[in-house]
């Protein structure tokens, strides 16, 4: 019954005026494209009633007879008789990307309305397509031209563009964004996170320049099983029938042309030996370069191979462990997102420091650059929507926004040859609803990639000293990946861990999404003492004991690489509104738990050699 209602839903969706929301699929590698960006000062209004969006009988300005009324306007005083109760010219700004949390003392704890305002110079030429794009908007952004509603769009952390082609002016345009982090409870994710709700707009804007007809998207990837077969899809904006594209790759001597169908697609396959796989100690990718007539598209793309066997775990056909660490898009030195690629590297390179091929990026999409550097650094990643906690398992509208979001960032990273597991999903209870809402969604990122794993970080239960793993999603998906916290939720002390043992259901790979516990940095105490880093310590070791005895064990993230921010921790000592579960401290001083981490590493790189 439930799958009926999720597709009628759908087919309902799918008959909503298309000018209303984002392009339903973002542009592969737009940033390639011809581009200029919208990235700044905004300037900004916070409006916790949304005067500027609605009356005053709470009707939308944007839906009356005139369309205008609203704070997208941008009207400025031209006579002095003239009533306007805003004025973006006179308002504060801040930087975009950016979220308005950190940039103004009086906004940390804000949630709701804020418009942001860029004015820019365009020169549109009448044989050219032009797209608004927009990284990433927390949570849901109506975005305005000129005064004229572009469109709608719901998720904080995944692209989506708007086409603004025969819209842009001749000089001067005004792009206005309503941007609405207030968390609701049929949202993806919903109320109850653990992580802080940076509102605005986080990640790059630009205008892009694409051609009357190019390519909207494209794959270069290894066939599921294979090491030397390739298979090239493309799909053109419009169904245009016959047109050449070539993917070539010089390093390989490698070019091969092919001519879109009746639906302006292609969708090949063919052997090449010579490709030097993409691996953590080889992070190779290729320069490759997608030629249509109207385009030359630039990309950096590496090829392998991932998969299971009984409880390995499979690249390039050897077994592996993943050496993890869970990450949140968050810079611990300065408040607020990940703005840039110092920030993101940064933490990549923490990982490295010890010794992680592998990490998490928790608990939703990260930015895009963020996955590629990851292929360039060697690090395998675990990519995440932000289905976290209890969701609204029967309302057809929720798994709608949670499909689309898992669509969203399987189609904008399904080339990156770090991704090797698409997670639907963090912490969520048993229930007959959520079983069909979780497994229609590994469904879903099946039917999108099959050459990747599909998986969920589960939960555990407890009877007496052992620890029971059967929930029945564990059918569905490709790895035994669970959170357990025994030493800091229950469990005892540290040393009294290592009494308990696993009662696992699946002859699948375990891979350990959370474990950890919190320490203050700097704090130093005996090894029973809560939020000393001893404490910490301890418990690393112990966890690392008491998973050991798991004979299928092959991976693990523990909780988290940095401490992070959360409006939920509020011991005013020990956590003052932040997460300390981090290996390294706010003031990026790695804790003593760091090392036991990275030397179990050491160890499992040379067992798995």
């Amino acid at each position: 019954m439930l799958k009926l209602k999720y597709r009628l839903l759908i087919i309902c969706l799918s008959l909503f005026s298309v000018s209303t929301y984002a392009q339903v699929s973002s542009i592969q590698n737009i940033q390639s494209r011809k581009i200029l960006s919208l990235n700044g000062k905004w300037n900004y209004i916070v409006d916790p009633y949304e005067n500027g969006f609605y009356d005053y009988r709470h009707d939308p300005f944007d839906q009356s007879k005139s369309g205008s009324g609203g704070f997208y306007d941008d009207r400025v005083q031209k006579d002095k008789t003239e009533l306007i109760e805003y004025n973006f010219d006179l308002s504060p700004q801040m930087n975009v990307p950016g979220d308005w949390n950190s940039q103004s003392e009086k906004l940390e704890l804000y949630e709701g309305t804020v418009w942001l305002r860029r004015k820019f110079n365009a020169q549109p030429e009448t044989d050219k397509r032009y797209f608004v794009y927009f990284g990433a908007v927390n949570y849901e952004a109506h975005v305005y031209l000129n005064g004229k509603k572009l469109g709608i769009h719901k998720g904080g952390f995944t692209p989506f563009q708007f086409e603004v082609t025969g819209k842009l002016k001749a000089g001067e345009n005004s792009l206005v964004v309503k941007a609405d982090n207030t968390r609701k409870p049929d949202e993806i994710p919903t109320i109850n996170t653990d992580w802080w709700n940076y509102g605005g707009i986080t990640r790059d804007v630009f205008l892009a320049e694409l051609p009357a007809h190019y390519i909207n998207d494209y794959k270069l990837q290894l066939i599921k099983g294979s090491n030397n077969t390739l298979n090239f899809v493309v799909k053109l904006a419009d169904a245009t029938a016959g047109q050449e594209i070539t993917v070539a790759i010089p390093e390989l001597k490698l070019e091969k042309t092919f001519t879109t169908d009746a639906e302006g697609k292609i969708n090949q396959q063919f052997q090449w030996n010579k490709i030097n796989l993409w691996s953590p100690e080889k992070p190779k990718l290729y320069a490759v370069t997608i030629k249509s007539a109207n385009e030359n598209i630039q990309d950096k793309i590496g090829f392998r191979t991932i998969e299971t066997s009984g409880n390995n775990i499979l690249l390039n056909g050897k077994s592996i462990f993943l050496r993890g660490i869970s990450i949140h898009d968050e810079n611990p030195l300065l408040a607020g997102r990940l703005r840039s690629e110092g920030d993101m590297r940064m933490m990549l390179q923490w990982a490295k420091e010890m010794n992680c091929n592998y990490v998490r990026l928790a608990h939703y999409p990260h930015n895009e650059e963020m996955v590629r550097l990851a292929d360039e650094m060697g690090l395998l990643v675990w990519a995440e929507v932000p289905v976290y906690w209890t969701i609204s398992w029967e309302n057809p509208a929720t798994y709608a926004n949670a499909k689309q979001q898992l669509t969203d960032l399987i189609v904008r990273d399904k080339n990156r040859a770090s991704v090797i597991v698409w997670s639907i999903g963090n912490e969520t209870p048993l229930s007959s609803p959520r079983l069909s809402f979780m497994s229609n969604l590994a469904e879903t990122a099946r039917s999108l990639d099959d050459t990747r794993l599909v998986a969920a970080a589960l939960e555990v239960h407890r009877e007496g000293n052992t620890i029971i793993l059967n929930d029945p999603l564990g059918e569905k998906i490709d790895l035994v990946s669970f959170n357990e916290y025994a030493g800091w939720y229950w469990g005892g002390t540290p040393s009294e861990i290592t009494r308990y043992s696993f009662n696992i259901k699946y002859n699948k790979p375990v891979v350990i999404t959370e474990f950890g516990g919190d320490a203050l940095g700097g704090f130093h105490a005996d090894e029973n003492t809560r939020w000393s880093e001893e404490y910490q310590e301890a418990l690393y070791k112990n966890q690392i004991t008491m998973l050991s005895k798991i004979d299928a064990l092959r991976g693990m993230t523990p909780w988290i690489l940095t401490d992070f921010r959360s409006p939920r921790r509020q011991h005013p000592v020990y956590q003052n509104f932040w997460n300390r579960k981090g290996l390294i401290s706010e003031t990026g001083k790695k804790k003593k738990a760091f090392f036991v981490l990275q030397d179990f590493y050491n160890q499992m790189q040379v067992k798995y050699k």
